[in-house]
């Protein structure tokens, strides 16, 4: 009999947080999925003056759990589409209490045997499912903003190395500096990602009404620009219409201008698994570097997002460090392709959920998460006032419903129904409800019953009574 710990107070205080564990999984069917507490009704629970003395352990975990029951939104429930937030898929969540118990601060090769063999193995499967080039390396980072920081610094540092200038030696005072060209409906992170990298804002290139960069657009902006070097960053799943730029044409024109392509793919890239949508990223395997993230498309824990580059060299050189007391292994260390040092083993969930789901599994999973979305669109075609405005390729949906005025109704009665989270946004100068697929556990039911308390949201924006459909 394997023992829960090596105390019988350990071993009741983890037995007491896998019950309260079970009961918030058993309640997501069911559940609203908004939360009922707010911020202050939370700490109040929770008790904001720090106790003098010590408290039992299965006493701290049946107060938190208590407390934070009413202040938990329902994300991981097949009903939630506000964001591009996964589910957690049974054998990543189970994989990730083991992570937990282990706690291995899986940076170096030697000391972490088991994190780092299950990181080997992971790189390896995830390179292959996507179809990217082997020997590409991936490093295993907090989410896709962190991916796509590791990937552009790479991309700074290799650039401005072609021209000449080494960043690690003289900083970027002085040096040549760094065009860095995007499409218009880039994901705001990219700005963000280039401020902590100091290449300021970026140049924006024009996109068709998908928002898929235009070629010609971007082949006329590198001709016609400067001589410094040159990053483009392209991008697999807007996070409103869920388009993809088209690759193959805007990578070769990148290429011709020695630019670096770097795809952000925070929930698209996983298209590249599916024979049936692999088409949308035909072409992104010659880019240079992407960044994806697990806990979206793939459903494992957060947080795990996924940096790769084609030259494991360009990645190490910018991300690597060297001091004494480290214990270093010819092949590489783990540390050597992320910006931290210390980190948690996110490799062990990454594994589990496909060694669980397998080549097949990822692709169902991916085409069954495009199928809700297409279904979406077809129940909010048939709400007399309703307009799809995006074409449907992948998991994102964006609806209007009338004015803006009457759309961001619509909005706020879902939100207060409670049957769905789906987030109101504004795209095109336009309020839009956008629905992003995401959740392994995602059901038809889940979806009907998300479109009739959508139609019942419509009906009542307008003082009708909702019909049945």
């Amino acid at each position: 009999m394997i023992a829960v710990g090596r105390t019988p107070d350990g071993a009741d205080v983890l037995a007491r947080a896998h019950e309260h564990a079970l009961i918030w999984l058993s309640s997501l069917p069911d559940r609203a999925v908004p939360p009922s507490a707010s911020v202050a009704e939370v700490v109040a629970a929770l008790g904001p003056e720090l106790p003098d003395g010590p408290t039992d352990p299965v006493t701290v975990v049946d107060l938190l759990a208590e407390a934070a029951e009413r202040g938990l939104t329902a994300m991981p429930s097949g009903r939630f589409f506000g964001f591009v937030i996964g589910g957690t898929h049974p054998a990543g969540m189970a994989a990730d209490w083991l992570t937990s118990a282990w706690d291995q601060n899986a940076g170096m090769r030697t000391v972490t045997p088991a994190a780092t063999a299950a990181e080997d193995v992971a790189e390896a499967w995830v390179l292959e499912l996507l179809g990217l080039p082997g020997g590409s390396a991936v490093g295993f980072v907090t989410g896709g903003t962190m991916a796509n920081f590791t990937c552009l610094a790479a991309a700074r540092d290799a650039v401005l190395a072609r021209a000449g200038w080494d960043v690690g030696v003289s900083g970027l005072a002085g040096s040549p500096g760094v065009r860095v060209l995007v499409g218009a409906e880039r994901h705001d992170s990219v700005d963000l990602v280039l401020r902590y990298l100091a290449l300021g804002a970026p140049e924006l290139v024009p996109v068709d009404r998908q928002g898929r960069i235009d070629p010609a657009a971007l082949r006329e902006r590198l001709v016609g620009g400067d001589d410094r070097p040159v990053v483009v960053v392209l991008q697999a799943g807007n996070i409103h219409s869920g388009a993809f730029d088209p690759f193959e044409e805007a990578v070769a024109a990148a290429h011709e201008h020695g630019a670096w392509v770097h795809v952000d793919g925070a929930f698209g890239l996983f298209a590249g698994a599916s024979p049936a949508h692999r088409h949308l990223v035909q072409g992104y395997e010659s880019a240079d570097s992407w960044a994806t993230d697990a806990h979206k498309t793939l459903n494992v824990p957060y947080d795990c997002g996924l940096a790769i580059v084609r030259d494991p060299a360009a990645l190490r050189a910018a991300m690597s460090m060297h001091g004494a007391y480290l214990i270093h292994d010819a092949a590489g260390d783990p540390f050597e392709k992320v910006p931290e040092l210390s980190r948690r083993a996110r490799a062990f969930p990454v594994w589990a959920v496909l060694r669980s789901l397998g080549r097949s599994g990822v692709a169902e999973l991916v085409d069954r998460l495009a199928g809700h979305a297409r279904a979406f669109a077809q129940g909010i075609a048939g709400i007399e006032g309703a307009e799809v405005l995006n074409d449907v390729v992948f998991t994102q949906v964006c609806a209007a419903f009338g004015d803006d005025a009457r759309t961001r109704a619509v909005v706020h009665r879902m939100m207060g129904d409670g049957t769905a989270w789906t987030t109101g946004s504004v795209w095109h100068q336009r309020a839009v409800l956008r629905i992003s697929v995401s959740n392994w556990s995602t059901s038809e039911v889940d979806v009907a019953r998300t479109l009739d308390a959508l139609r019942a949201a419509v009906a009542a924006s307008a003082g009708e009574t909702p019909t049945s459909g």
